[in-house]
């Protein structure tokens, strides 16, 4: 995924600043240690699209976060170089910047500490480690003005700490709501919502109790309580073992294993979930809730992308937790993970709600991005 997209049709689409933030979404939070500019922005944008950053030099942040697929890659789970796979699915980088934390266990607290991840995991960029990322950018002309310009050093200074603020920067740009939703909800537009899409919104907020987890406030709507649950997802693969497979992570976590290498390169360790980071054994294949924004553009679902359809992601609620009502139940289900009773209509009603969650802006943006994407 080489090449550049236009940071100005971009930012035309996204809304960069945090005092003028769309339709449903609270300003966007900048820590104060790294306040955007709109050259931090345009390095951040080149630094996410370059593909040097790999063992191989194919891999960039933007290969698993495709600005035409609603920067994700519609993969289960992501290659990484080589055509290496991973266990986990891309979620999209769109409002990213509302999350308290990232990555699907939660194990980074911000943009900032995200972005360093990715080159030096062994299924995903393939470096040893930052410095050759760092040489290539120190050998750059380019890169060596812009580092200059925006953070006033010299290339010899030029670190890990500087790139991924760059980085964080871009991705806060990346801020999509004004959806059908919150032009009927937060907007009072009545027609902005089909009958369909009513009865779903109702069925969202009621009966089928999505709105516990997936959160519409009075004001905004990030559609997430940035918590983690564990909802049946992957259960299967450690079913009656997952006692047994956290502790022998722990036991290896404590002796030096880096918990993104061992939930990115070993399946059954990916499915602990949250207690991979936390070590709290009632953490067993909990989850990051993702935010529902754009989700229509953003299948497969869950976090090792086993469900390709939002129908099968309702069939899969409507059953408890399960994607048949035969299959067993995990025994560390999250208390509100019990079957819903939806019938037939209920359910359409509520794919059509989430499909109204698609923001406009999307398809142009995929049109910019995607012309100058491999």
């Amino acid at each position: 995924m080489n090449g550049r997209f236009c940071t100005a049709g971009l930012l035309a689409v996204f809304t960069a600043a945090a005092s003028a933030a769309p339709l449903g979404l609270p300003p966007v939070p900048v820590p104060a240690d790294n306040p955007q500019s709109p050259a931090k922005i345009r390095l951040g944008e080149r630094l996410f699209n370059d593909a040097r950053f790999s063992a191989d030099g194919k891999v960039s942040c933007a290969t698993c976060h495709v600005p035409a697929k609603a920067f994700t890659d519609d993969l289960p789970v992501s290659k990484g170089f080589r055509g290496l796979t991973g266990t986990r699915n891309a979620p999209t980088v769109i409002n990213a910047a509302y999350m308290k934390t990232l990555f699907w266990d939660g194990r980074e607290p911000d943009l900032e500490g995200q972005s360093k991840q990715p080159p030096v995991n062994p299924v995903e960029g393939g470096l040893p480690d930052h410095a050759p990322l760092l040489e290539v950018i120190r050998k750059d002309p380019g890169y060596v003005k812009d580092f200059r310009t925006v953070f006033s050093v010299e290339p010899e200074d030029i670190d890990m700490d500087q790139v991924a603020k760059a980085i964080a920067s871009f991705e806060r740009t990346l801020v999509s709501g004004d959806s059908p939703f919150d032009r009927y909800y937060f907007g009072g537009d009545s027609g902005a919502l089909n009958a369909a899409q009513q009865r779903g919104l109702r069925v969202f907020t009621g009966k089928g109790r999505c709105v516990s987890c997936h959160r519409i406030e009075q004001t905004q709507a990030l559609f997430t309580d940035n918590r983690f649950h564990n909802i049946g997802v992957g259960f299967r693969k450690i079913r009656g073992r997952e006692q047994e497979t956290a502790r022998q992570f722990l036991q290896a976590k404590r002796a030096g294993a880096k918990v993104d290498v061992a939930v990115l390169t070993r399946e059954k360790v990916s499915e602990l979930g949250r207690l991979a980071v936390s070590g709290n054994l009632t953490r067993v294949g909990a989850f990051k809730t993702p935010t529902l924004r754009n989700v229509a553009r953003t299948a497969p679902y869950m976090h090792d992308g086993s469900l390709a359809t939002l129908e099968e992601v309702v069939d899969f609620y409507n059953n408890g937790g399960r994607v048949r009502e035969s299959d067993p139940l995990s025994p560390f289900l999250s208390g509100g993970i019990r079957p819903l009773g939806l019938d037939a209509q209920e359910k359409r009603d509520l794919v059509a709600f989430m499909k109204a969650l698609t923001s406009p802006g999307l398809d142009r943006l995929a049109t910019r991005g995607g012309r100058n994407h491999d």
